[in-house]
């Protein structure tokens, strides 16, 4: 009794307000909405490129660490893509360290080499976070690996 009394006393509330809301929508809502995609910028990079075996790229592999293990590039480190959560910031700073410790100019990601592709995200992420020449191998670990990626 005290809801329906209520909903009495907002519906006449609703309708004195010289622009009430509206009960019923005019146009439909929405459902999805394009989010800003986060990140800064990333260059394609293809599997063959002669830079991916230059002493002064580093290399990051987004897969998750039991595809890392199974097989990698040598000299590959592994930091694991979340579709979900950024990476955490130890994780961001420990990574930076290692590029400026290596010397190196290039930072390469790969990935699963899927569409969305986990290594071209990363790529995205940690740029945008502040490491600088991020690029990301198209077709990721499959490319790169072949047979031993899968």
């Amino acid at each position: 009794m005290v809801a329906a009394l209520m909903a009495v006393v907002g519906l006449a509330f609703n309708l004195l307000r010289p622009h009430g809301l509206e009960l019923v929508a005019r146009t439909p809502h929405e459902v999805l909405v394009p989010c800003p995609e986060p990140g800064g910028p990333v260059v394609a990079m293809a599997a063959d490129d002669a830079a991916l075996g230059r002493q002064r790229t580093f290399l990051v592999d987004a897969r998750p660490a039991h595809a890392f293990e199974a097989a990698h590039v040598d000299g590959a480190i592994n930091l694991t893509f979340d579709w979900l959560d950024p990476v955490p910031e130890e994780d961001l700073a420990e990574l930076a360290r290692r590029v400026a410790a290596s010397g190196a100019t290039k930072v390469v990601v790969y990935g699963d080499g899927g569409r969305p592709d986990s290594g071209e995200f990363l790529g995205k992420e940690i740029s945008g976070r502040g490491i600088k020449n991020v690029y990301f191998v198209t077709g990721g670990a499959p490319a790169l690996l072949g047979d031993e990626a899968r």
